[in-house]
């Protein structure tokens, strides 16, 4: 399992090259955005996802298509068996992102930016699963904020993984949330058995933000790298 950290503001020079590798619908998609910075993100984000697909199946990043599930999860659109059966998983926040590839097992990844103007109790109330909330409560005011999004992260990389999108609601299964302890899958009520498929487990931390994986199976680790700047120079194919 690989994961890649990269942040969404390249010199300009790269983010017109990254921009000239989507197709035409991740176009359209960038110009429905309303604010200029929300498009750039977009854009570099799908960009360098091309890049690094393109790196890992010896291909070019341009030519790539994609497929979507009935909940809008991204998948490649592969005409050649002989290709590895590569998946995997997107999540971008206030200018980061993160990148999660493995082979031939399901995989999703979260990243959120832990911010100050959050009523964080209000929400937990509102979508987690009672047993989170009560949980949320008992830590220590101090822990709460930033246990809030540790357990936010996890529960949206679990749906990911699952492609389940909204319908799968968030108080339909438990995670822990102390962002101390160990990343845990502790119970799926759809299905008492599912939790035992799925494995969870924080990334290294960025600095204000929170981030988890979630995959199939137990027996996989993960790698973390760092993708520079000078990304197009290293990963061109």
């Amino acid at each position: 399992m690989h994961v890649w950290w990269a942040t969404l503001a390249p010199p300009t020079a790269h983010r017109t090259a990254l921009a000239a590798l989507l197709s035409p619908d991740e176009q359209q998609r960038a110009a429905r955005f309303v604010f200029p910075q929300h498009q750039q993100h977009f854009t570099v984000a799908r960009g360098l996802l091309r890049l690094l697909i393109g790196r890992y199946l010896s291909t070019s990043p341009a030519a790539l298509r994609f497929t979507y599930s009935s909940h809008g999860k991204p998948a490649l659109l592969q005409t050649d068996p002989a290709l590895p059966d590569l998946r995997f998983n997107v999540s971008h926040s206030h200018g980061q992102a993160l990148y999660a590839f493995s082979l031939g097992r399901e995989v999703g990844i979260d990243l959120e930016q832990i911010r100050p103007d959050v009523a964080y109790l209000e929400l937990a109330e509102r979508f987690f699963a009672p047993a989170e909330a009560a949980a949320l409560h008992r830590l220590p005011t101090s822990q709460q904020r930033t246990a809030f999004f540790v357990g936010w992260t996890r529960k949206e990389a679990y749906i990911k993984a699952r492609g389940a999108g909204l319908a799968l609601s968030l108080k339909q299964f438990v995670v822990s949330l102390t962002p101390a302890a160990p990343a845990r899958l502790l119970a799926t009520h759809d299905d008492p058995a599912e939790h035992t498929r799925w494995t969870l487990a924080d990334l290294p931390p960025i600095p204000g933000y929170a981030a988890a994986l979630a995959a199939a199976g137990n027996d996989w680790h993960s790698s973390c790298f760092v993708l520079p700047e000078t990304s197009l120079e290293i990963l061109r194919v």
